[in-house]
């Protein structure tokens, strides 16, 4: 298999990921929304999964869409085997 391949996979792989994220995010969010409102409305406590989740669904849309060129070019790979290889000489 090519090394383009491989990215292009993994790259693909990753916004998958995402969405899959994205949508269990909002589903669930919305279901525990609708409880804390009947449930307990003078208080917000879905706030708090919202924002933590959100943590994640954010960092892992930056690893999606942000961050996968910069780390998962062939070049920086090679880079970096360089790098390793030198501090295995020394």
């Amino acid at each position: 298999m090519s090394d383009l391949r491989v990215i292009a996979e993994r790259r693909a792989d990753a916004k998958i990921k995402f969405y899959r994220n994205l949508c269990s995010y909002i589903i669930v969010n919305a279901m525990l929304a609708v409880i804390n409102w009947y449930a307990t409305p003078h208080y917000w406590w879905v706030l708090f999964p919202i924002f933590f989740w959100g943590i994640g669904v954010f960092i892992s849309f930056l690893k999606a869409f942000v961050l996968m060129d910069k780390f998962d070019s062939v070049e920086y790979r090679e880079q970096k085997i360089q790098k390793e290889m030198e501090k295995l000489r020394n």
